[in-house]
């Protein structure tokens, strides 16, 4: 069922490709990237005020860390970084691919326990060579999954006993049972996107363990229960939808990200938008090491 919601342009930024908001409750901020455009994009709920970095390569992701306001961590094509924006600094931690030199980070994630969850792609997304990771609090990953086209989500249901992942060019998300050392079981198929609805990309879980999902080139954010039912969508003036996440004081306005590579007829392609989405999400991860 398509409908509409109260929802408005937060920030017109003309991503190339808007990706990874994430909500930083200590600052009142959320923060988002511009993958191709290499940006990174803080917007203050205090003061409205944006501000933006530029970065040295592609990348997929920006979460916080724990207990230091200042420090995060980055996905860029080369790896896994620590960062600083003031001064700005980025510190290597490694490359899990480094013979993968066409393959870059999308998404990532980080769970209740402050692991992060992050899969790569190929640059086309034509070859099956993306792989979910996780890295753990002592700066060591691991590979979990394998045999992605294009990697999204990752997203954590409330109770973080399941895990949500998406292979975007085969329209398949799917569900994985988690263990609380972190491993993976039970893979299936959970929703397989129509014809018409575009491709499932970036995700995040509400509160009664719905799970949100931006449709690429199906120009909405739609809501499905936990059994993969699809319960309502939400049009958006814009084709290419990336990715979700809750933010605010009370985590119940919905943030949502897109992009205008490929759409820069749009006028609103590649903005930020928010929604009231009559849901509260649950609080993001911040990573533990």
């Amino acid at each position: 069922m398509k409908g509409t919601a109260n929802w408005s342009v937060a920030a017109n930024t003309r991503d190339r490709v808007g990706e990874g908001p994430v909500w930083v409750a200590a600052e009142s901020a959320l923060y988002w990237v511009d993958n191709l455009g290499q940006i990174i994009h803080r917007l203050s709920l205090a003061d409205g005020s944006l501000q933006q970095w530029e970065v040295p390569e592609p990348i997929g992701f920006i979460v916080p860390r724990r207990g230091d306001n200042t420090s995060f961590v980055v996905g860029l094509q080369s790896g896994f970084y620590a960062l600083r924006l003031e001064p700005f600094e980025l510190v290597a931690w490694g490359d899990p691919e480094p013979g993968l030199t066409n393959n870059r980070f999308n998404d990532g994630k980080v769970d209740a326990q402050g692991r992060l969850w992050a899969g790569t792609m190929p640059m086309d997304g034509k070859s099956p060579d993306g792989t979910l990771y996780r890295l753990d609090p002592d700066h060591s990953w691991r590979s979990l999954d394998t045999g992605y086209r294009v990697t999204n989500g990752p997203a954590f249901s409330p109770a973080q006993d399941v895990v949500y992942h998406t292979d975007s060019a085969s329209r398949v998300v799917y569900r994985f049972e988690l263990d609380q050392a972190g491993k993976l079981h039970s893979k299936a198929p959970f929703i397989l996107f129509e014809n018409d609805w575009g491709l499932p990309d970036g995700m995040t879980v509400d509160a009664m363990g719905c799970l949100w999902i931006a449709h690429w080139d199906g120009g909405r954010v739609s809501r499905f229960d936990p059994e993969g039912r699809l319960d309502h969508s939400v049009v958006l003036p814009a084709s290419r939808i990336t990715s979700c996440t809750f933010g605010g004081r009370n985590l119940d306005r919905l943030f949502v990200t897109s992009a205008s590579e490929g759409r820069q007829h749009e006028p609103l392609a590649g903005a930020l938008f928010e929604l009231v989405p009559g849901a509260i999400g649950i609080p993001a991860g911040a990573f533990a090491g």
